[in-house]
C-alpha cells in the first residue's frame, strides 16, 4: 500500500535506535525526510549514516538534544524547519519498587515521558492547524493501560502520555491534524537486547533460552515472542500517513496480545 507519504517531513525523538529508529527507517522507507534525535553526537551520526545508506533517496539528519530538557527543545525547534509529522517516542523505563522511587526520579520520569512530548506538541502543533494538515503520534505501552506494580512511575507516566494524546486530538476537531498512540508491549529493543545478553552471560546460557523463558513469563501474550521494533514501526508508519485520516484521538495497540480487554 502507498502511504502517500512521499515528500513530507518527520521528527522522531530518542530515534537512534530502538523502536524510534525502526520508526526513522520505515517513514524513510515511505519518501520521508526524517529528522532523528538522540544526546549522544555519535549516536545520532551513526544513525543518520545508516538511513542515508538504507534510503539514499530522502533526506536523512539529525539534531543532538535532551528532549526532557525545556532549554533543549527551545534550542531544538529553532533547528527544525516545517514539520509533517512528530512522533513522540523518546522513553525511560526500568524496574524498581515503588518504594524506592524518590521525587527526583519521578521528576526524571515525567519530564523524559510526558514533557518531551508536551514541549515539542506545543511547539509544533499550532504550524501544523494553521497549514490545516500534520500527524502527531505518542509511543506510549501497554504498561499505561495495565500498570505493572514493579514499574508504577513507569506506567503512571505512559498513563500521562495516553491521556496527553488524547486530550490534544480534541483541539484537532474540523482539520486535517490528527493525534493518536501506539500502545507497544514487549519490545525485543536495543535495552532488552542488552539485559538479555547479560542474563545470558551470568548464566552461561544461550541468549535465545533466556529470551524464550524471559517472555515466558508473561502469562497474557498472545504473540508469545518479543515484538520486534519494526512490528510497532508499521503501525506508527501508517498513522503518520494521509491514510489514517479516519484515525483520531485513539489509542492503538501493538502490544501482541498482552492487553485482556477488548478495547
Amino acid at each position: 500500500m502507498d502511504l502517500q507519504l512521499g515528500g513530507m517531513t518527520a521528527f522522531v525523538s530518542g530515534s537512534t535506535g530502538g523502536i524510534g529508529y525502526a520508526i526513522a527507517d520505515a517513514l524513510a522507507a515511505e519518501g520521508v525526510d526524517v529528522v532523528v534525535n538522540g544526546r549522544s553526537a555519535s549516536g545520532v551520526d551513526e544513525a543518520v549514516g545508516r538511513l542515508r545508506h538504507r534510503h539514499p533517496a530522502v533526506e536523512a539528519s539529525g539534531i543532538v538534544a535532551d528532549v526532557a530538557d525545556a532549554s533543549a527543545v527551545s534550542d531544538l525547534i529553532e533547528q527544525l524547519g516545517q514539520v509533517d509529522v512528530l512522533i513522540n517516542n523518546v522513553g525511560l523505563f526500568g524496574l524498581d519498587a515503588f518504594e524506592s522511587i524518590d521525587d527526583a526520579q519521578w521528576q526524571r520520569y515525567f519530564d523524559v515521558n510526558v514533557m518531551s512530548g508536551v514541549r515539542l506538541s506545543r511547539a509544533l502543533l499550532p504550524g501544523m492547524l494553521e497549514r490545516g494538515w500534520g500527524r502527531i503520534v505518542f509511543i506510549s505501552s501497554e504498561s499505561g493501560v495495565s500498570v505493572p506494580a514493579d514499574m508504577v512511575h513507569y506506567g503512571v507516566t505512559k498513563a500521562a502520555m495516553i491521556a496527553l494524546g488524547n486530550g490534544l486530538a480534541k483541539r484537532t476537531r474540523g482539520t486535517g491534524v490528527t493525534v493518536n498512540t501506539v500502545l507497544g508491549g514487549p519490545t525485543y529493543s536495543d535495552g532488552v537486547a542488552r539485559a538479555i545478553d547479560e542474563i545470558a552471560r551470568s548464566q552461561g546460557a544461550p541468549v535465545d533460552v533466556v529470551k524464550d523463558a524471559v517472555i515466558g513469563q508473561n502469562r497474557t501474550t498472545l504473540l508469545e515472542r518479543f515484538i520486534d521494533p519494526s512490528e510497532v514501526a508499521a503501525l506508527v508508519a501508517y498513522l503518520a500517513s494521509p491514510r489514517a485520516s479516519a484515525t483520531n484521538g485513539a489509542a492503538l495497540r501493538a502490544d501482541g496480545g498482552v492487553l485482556t480487554t477488548t478495547l
